[in-house]
């Protein structure tokens, strides 16, 4: 949170988007209803109605924006059917083992049926991304930072890429049908997967700035020990800092506070980011990493 304060929002206007109002049989309306309800409850479902009403802005607009798929389901569980990374945490985390609150369900899934059919949030603009305020994803200094709504920090892309005008993409319906048995088998897909050595790992697959790279994501607390850092693998940070790991931390983000609130007149006023996902959750650039 410390470290996401230091960075600045990128000051530039947040334009509105043209409201999305699906046009699909009774089949795939109610399919895209109940993903995006998952989106917004699973996301944020003890957000306020504003939170809510944002991740919802997110799924239409990665529908309309040619880097993303174009159905409400097909945005929403992109990436989750295969162990090589989720664009919305909840989708692959086993978030969806657990039953939604009814309260709290009824709630979303009308924040879901206004968004579809033509409610337009206009604090998040054209955003493509956002993390909750207490993690920091590799990607965010990559993009423009554009606002925080509740513990939400939005996003988009820079430049033409990240404004209305770019937002060309066509609405194909097709929504796919996530049955409960469905649900579970991705699920399965995406936990607890071996590596050849025996250890807990699985793959995620990230990408930035149209750089695409897959990872093996080692768990250094299983048979065998830490392991040797290895590239392209990356290690889940379950082990416990030793003191000097955390001496060195603090040290360093002393060393980083003093410079911050160094006077420093004569320099430049910073330029915007520029670059998964992906919720707790985050919408990524490839990737939901604590998020898509």
């Amino acid at each position: 949170m410390a470290v996401n304060s230091l960075r600045p929002f990128a000051g530039l206007p947040i334009r509105p988007m043209r409201p999305f109002v699906l046009k699909a049989d009774a089949d795939d309306r109610a399919r895209a209803l109940n993903c995006m309800t998952q989106a917004i409850y699973y996301e944020a479902a003890r957000e306020p109605v504003r939170g809510q009403q944002a991740v919802a802005q997110v799924v239409l607009n990665r529908v309309r924006h040619p880097a993303y798929p174009k159905s409400i389901c097909a945005v929403v569980y992109q990436g989750a059917a295969r162990p090589t990374g989720c664009q919305f945490t909840f989708t692959c985390d086993g978030a969806l083992r657990w039953a939604p609150q009814a309260a709290l369900w009824r709630q979303a899934q009308d924040v879901a049926r206004r968004s579809l059919a033509g409610f337009v949030d206009r604090e998040v603009g054209s955003a493509t991304h956002y993390h909750a305020a207490y993690v920091l994803p590799y990607w965010a200094p990559t993009l423009v930072k554009m606002t925080q709504v509740g513990q939400h920090i939005f996003y988009r892309w820079t430049g033409p890429w990240g404004e209305p005008p770019a937002f060309s993409g066509r609405y194909a319906g097709r929504e796919a049908d996530l049955s409960p048995e469905l649900l579970a088998s991705v699920d399965a897909r995406t936990q607890g997967l071996l590596s050849p050595r025996g250890a807990a790992a699985h793959q995620i697959t990230l990408a930035v700035a149209g750089e695409v790279r897959t990872y093996n994501v080692v768990d250094p607390a299983a048979p065998g020990g830490e392991r040797t850092r290895v590239l392209g693998t990356l290690y889940a940070p379950r082990r416990q800092p030793t003191p000097d790991e955390v001496k060195r931390i603090n040290d360093s983000l002393a060393t980083m506070e003093r410079g911050v609130d160094a006077p420093s007149p004569s320099a430049p006023a910073p330029a915007p980011a520029q670059a998964k996902p992906g919720p707790k959750a985050e919408a990524q650039g490839a990737a939901v990493l604590p998020g898509l």
